[in-house]
C-alpha cells in the first residue's frame, strides 16, 4: 500500500511540523508515507477567483504526483476539498476526468485517514490541557469531517474539551476572500476570536492551519497567549507525554 503526503503550500512554506507530525503517528501503524517532490498548489486560490485554467496546470501537476499513490493523505480539509472539486474542473476532458475522479476516491483529510481507513480511535496521548476545537468550513461542509477529529480528542487522557461558541462560523479567512474583503474578513476573526477567549482555553485546536493561522494572528495581536496547534501536532506532541 502506498499512501502519499500531500504537504500543501501553508504547510510546506510556514507550518512544516505539522506534516512531520503526521509522520511520526502514521510510521506507529505502519504507513511509511510517500513524499512527491514534484507536487505543487492544490489550484483553490485560482479556482475560487475564476482562473480555471491557471488551476487545471496546477491540478494536473497534483494529478501527475499522485497518479500511483493508493491513498493521498493531507493536514487540510480545504486543499483536500479542493481536489474534490477537480471532476469538475475536468468535466469536459475525457483524459484527465477519470484521473481526476480517482485521485478525489483516494484522498484522505487527517484524521479521515486515521479513523476511517487504518480504524485508530487511540493514539495513547496525554495532554492534560483544556482544549477547544475550531472545525474549519471546507473540512466539515465539503467532506464532512465532523465526528473524527472529537472521537480522537476524546481518547485524548487528560484533555478537558471544551465547547467552541459559534463553533462553525468562518473564521474569515477564506484564502482569496481575506485579501479582497479585509474588512469583512477582519471583523469575522475578531469575532471568532472572541469566542475562543469565552472559552478560556489554554489551546486552540483543528484541522486546517489557513483557518489556525488566521486566529493565531488575531490573538497574538491582542496580547492572548492561547497556543494554536494542528490536530496531528497535539495528538504527537501528547504521544510523548504518554
Amino acid at each position: 500500500m502506498k499512501v502519499s503526503l500531500f504537504i500543501t503550500c501553508l504547510s510546506d512554506a510556514v507550518y512544516p511540523r505539522v506534516g512531520e507530525a503526521m509522520v511520526r503517528l502514521l510510521a506507529r501503524y505502519g504507513v511509511r508515507l510517500d513524499f512527491p517532490q514534484v507536487q505543487t498548489c492544490c489550484g483553490q486560490p485560482a479556482f475560487n477567483s475564476g482562473y480555471w485554467k491557471e488551476a487545471r496546470e496546477s491540478a494536473a501537476t497534483i494529478l501527475k504526483a499522485f497518479a500511483d499513490s493508493d491513498f493521498v493523505i493531507s493536514p487540510s480539509g480545504s486543499c483536500t476539498g479542493m481536489i474534490h472539486h477537480y471532476p469538475k474542473l475536468f468535466e469536459n476532458d475525457p483524459e484527465w476526468l477519470p484521473k481526476a475522479q480517482e485521485l478525489q476516491r483516494k484522498s484522505y483529510e487527517f484524521t479521515q485517514f486515521l479513523v476511517q481507513v487504518l480504524g485508530v480511535k487511540d493514539v495513547g496521548a496525554v495532554f492534560p490541557h483544556k482544549v477547544t476545537y475550531h472545525p474549519s468550513c471546507h473540512g466539515s461542509r465539503l467532506l464532512g469531517v465532523k465526528d473524527e477529529p472529537l472521537e480522537l480528542m476524546r481518547h485524548v487522557r487528560g484533555l478537558e474539551l471544551v465547547p467552541l461558541p459559534f463553533a462553525e462560523d468562518c473564521c474569515g479567512f477564506g484564502g482569496t476572500f481575506a485579501v479582497k474583503m479585509a474588512d469583512i474578513s477582519g471583523a469575522m476573526v475578531t469575532e471568532k476570536a472572541d469566542h475562543v477567549r469565552e472559552t478560556e482555553a489554554e489551546v486552540l485546536v483543528g484541522l486546517d492551519m489557513a483557518c489556525l493561522m488566521n486566529i493565531a494572528g488575531n490573538l497574538r495581536y491582542r496580547g492572548d497567549k492561547v497556543k494554536v496547534l494542528h490536530l496531528a501536532e497535539l495528538l504527537e506532541e501528547g504521544v510523548k507525554r504518554a
